[in-house]
């Protein structure tokens, strides 16, 4: 029987959305909250040394394959901040998604539109075991620009300002099955998938 894969976060949102799109590829997962509370100390300065520092975290714990993922927005004007530090940018480790946002809005708030691009970015990693020499890194990436003001009241992080143009909505507004096919996360699973399929015994099929 293939060993499942941790799914290495805390965050029931982030579960909610690695889960699916790794289980239509006939990989079965694990939340790492079944295992173990302690989080990793994420001190990388990117995006993929913080998935990596997260993969390897909880496969040390568990003795099990991982898959971690680390994301945030990048504002152009603001040279690519929050970035890492999308989760706490209103400068507390607890700070609340209001007020990140508010900050957010803030920092931008004398800013017109052509000069309000951002991205989601999302890097997933996953480790055979902790000590895995060549983890397998996917990234993805989801364009777009920063409202003037929430849009819905409601989304999680900075999705009610987050405007996707093509789908002429904000990320809260698009529904979650869409999202979950398209997102940067989506895109930088699917890399991973990719290449866990041609990696001979890893597929976790």
């Amino acid at each position: 029987m293939t060993s499942p894969i941790i799914l290495a976060t805390a965050n029931p949102n982030k579960v909610e959305e690695l889960e699916p799109m790794l289980s239509r590829a006939g990989i079965v997962t694990k939340p790492q909250t079944e295992f173990f509370r302690e989080e990793a100390i994420e001190d990388g300065l990117s995006f993929v040394e913080n998935a990596i520092i997260k993969a390897r975290f909880a496969s040390e714990k568990t003795g099990l394959p991982a898959l971690a993922d680390d994301s945030g927005l990048e504002v152009e004007a603001l040279n690519g901040q929050p970035g890492i530090y999308s989760a706490r940018y209103a400068g507390t480790e607890n700070g609340s998604e209001e007020q990140n946002l508010k900050k957010l809005l803030s920092d931008m708030a004398m800013l017109p539109y052509p000069q309000r691009q951002a991205r989601y970015s999302c890097a997933v990693v996953y480790v055979k075991h902790s000590r895995d020499p060549m983890p397998l890194i996917g990234i993805g990436h989801w364009y777009g620009e920063i409202l003037m003001k929430p849009r819905t009241g409601f989304g999680i992080g900075y999705d009610d300002v987050m405007w996707i143009p093509e789908l002429v909505k904000a990320v809260s507004e698009i529904p979650f099955e869409v999202k979950n096919q398209i997102s940067h996360r989506a895109r930088a699973v699917q890399s991973v998938i990719n290449q866990l399929n041609q990696s001979t015994g890893v597929s976790g099929r």
